[in-house]
């Protein structure tokens, strides 16, 4: 009897060791994990503030996704860009795009409501300046990461339809960005405007080249999309 326990102990002692190795292998592994999650998620938060204080975007809101009310919103579009393109066209300095738009929010809802009437609709309009939540959008061969942006956004109606985006500072509203290329002119502005990384990251993001920048920019949309799309479903829980 002795001896089996004799025999026993060591395959015991044995056992406990792997054991505990297993433990803090995991132990190892989760805190590496962790670490690699805070890192990029600081990453994300980092480039999403850069992008957010350095750009700002124009935010249109259809009142339902009926065909009617898509078309009215291009038209709607078309007359807000056209309005504000003399007006922006000078401005080399975000606080003074800022500014601009901030004094003509009343203007821009009433060119925006005139257009509204000639297309026959007896729809409201709101015009405001803010922080808002855009999905990740590629204009020509620039590509902005989901994330929280300056906006002037305009919603109209009820706003429950499709959304229509562009970049007002630099001024990618008043170029066809839709396709093709981005001038080198505007792409020296937004090179001007943000950081080196911030650059890179938006401009060689679909350059199957680059791959650390293609990871980043993943890394960026998928940490400040999700916060979108919660965001996004919360707002919909209290309308």
């Amino acid at each position: 009897m002795s001896k089996g326990l004799l025999y026993l102990k060591p395959v015991t002692t044995t056992g406990q060791k792997m054991a505990n190795i297993i433990k803090i292998s995991i132990a190892v592994l989760l805190l590496v994990v962790l670490a690699a999650w805070i890192i990029s998620y600081t990453y994300a938060e980092d480039v999403n503030a850069g992008l957010s204080q350095n750009l700002v975007r124009l935010h249109v809101v259809a009142n339902s996704d009926s065909a009617p009310d898509q078309a009215l919103k291009l038209k709607v579009r078309d007359a807000i860009i056209e309005f504000m393109k003399d007006k922006l066209a000078n401005s080399k300095d975000i606080n003074e795009t800022r500014a601009i738009i901030n004094a003509n929010l009343e203007n821009i809802e009433q060119v925006s409501s005139k257009i509204i009437k000639e297309n026959n609709s007896s729809y409201g309009v709101k015009a405001s300046m803010g922080n808002y939540s855009f999905p990740t959008k590629t204009y020509g061969d620039i590509a902005l990461p989901a994330g929280e942006y300056q906006a002037l956004k305009v919603v109209i109606g009820d706003g429950a339809g499709a959304n229509w985006w562009c970049v007002l500072f630099p001024p990618l509203c008043f170029i066809d960005a839709t396709h093709g290329t981005i001038p080198d002119s505007v792409k020296q502005d937004l090179k001007t405007s943000l950081s080196a990384e911030e650059f890179k990251l938006i401009t060689t993001s679909d350059s199957s080249e680059d791959i650390p920048v293609k990871i980043k920019f993943k890394v960026v949309e998928l940490f400040e999309g999700s916060k979108v799309k919660v965001t996004g479903a919360v707002n919909k829980m209290f309308k």
